[in-house]
């Protein structure tokens, strides 16, 4: 691959504006050459991939898109169920652990995709409305529980990410907390789930942000999801009791 200075450029000054800890001297070799604002969304794409699969420690999938509003999806089905939320059948993962260069150059493969991140291995993760999850989320850091990143989607869900297992294990630690016979809007995603990272768009409905980011200077601890769904529930159902 050919890299100019150019290009190299613009990574540092996407890099410039995040918090956390950047490696700068692996910033040339993540994207090559490419033409304005397409350029630099692209860099900012492969460099967003290169540090969840190097750094965060998670497998990144390349996932369909959808027209913006919503409409036809990128794998030509027409009659997808999921428009702009699903792996394309025809690209290959990207395993947890690569290398930031390897990411890079891999993703750079599959231009346009959604980044994807498949649920059940690094990480399970438990699913409130937005408005619960927000303020679940400021009492269980009030409460220094070691919490991990949390997704925030454009359709109003908040995404805790937890240590696997927790799909399997949610009716029992319902019944053990007493919520198993309340009318909760929370679910559990497991294996077999994906869920769209930032900052790809989700569906066409727009961008998926971080309600709280993932450190990149160590591999995220996830919390067990036994630590969390006591709150969550709480907040999922006062927010059912009032609406």
């Amino acid at each position: 691959m050919v890299f100019t200075i150019g290009g190299m450029r613009e990574i540092r000054e996407i890099r410039q504006q995040r918090t956390g800890v950047r490696n700068a001297a692996r910033m040339g070799a993540l994207i090559g050459a490419r033409t304005g604002a397409r350029r630099r969304s692209h860099a900012a794409m492969c460099l967003n991939v290169a540090e969840y699969a190097g750094l965060c420690g998670w497998a990144v999938v390349p996932g369909a898109r959808a027209v913006r509003g919503g409409g036809a999806c990128s794998c030509g089905d027409d009659g997808c169920t999921a428009p702009g939320a699903h792996p394309l059948a025809f690209a290959g993962e990207i395993p947890a652990g690569a290398a930031l260069e390897e990411a890079a150059e891999a993703w750079a493969r599959v231009p346009g995709a959604a980044v994807l991140l498949p649920v059940g291995r690094s990480f399970d993760v438990i699913e409130v409305a937005e408005a619960p999850g927000r303020r679940a989320l400021v009492r269980l850091e009030r409460m220094g529980l070691g919490l991990g990143p949390v997704l925030l989607t454009p359709t109003g869900r908040a995404q805790f990410l937890v240590a696997p297992g927790a799909a399997a294990e949610l009716p029992h630690l319902l019944y053990r907390t007493g919520w198993d016979d309340a009318r909760l809007d929370l679910r559990c995603l497991g294996p077999g789930d994906h869920v769209t990272a930032p900052p790809s768009d989700l569906g066409g409905l727009g961008p998926v942000r971080w309600l709280r980011e993932p450190r990149l200077d160590a591999r995220p601890q996830l919390p067990e999801a036994r630590l969390l769904l006591g709150t969550l529930a709480y907040a999922s159902h006062r927010e059912g009791v009032s609406a």
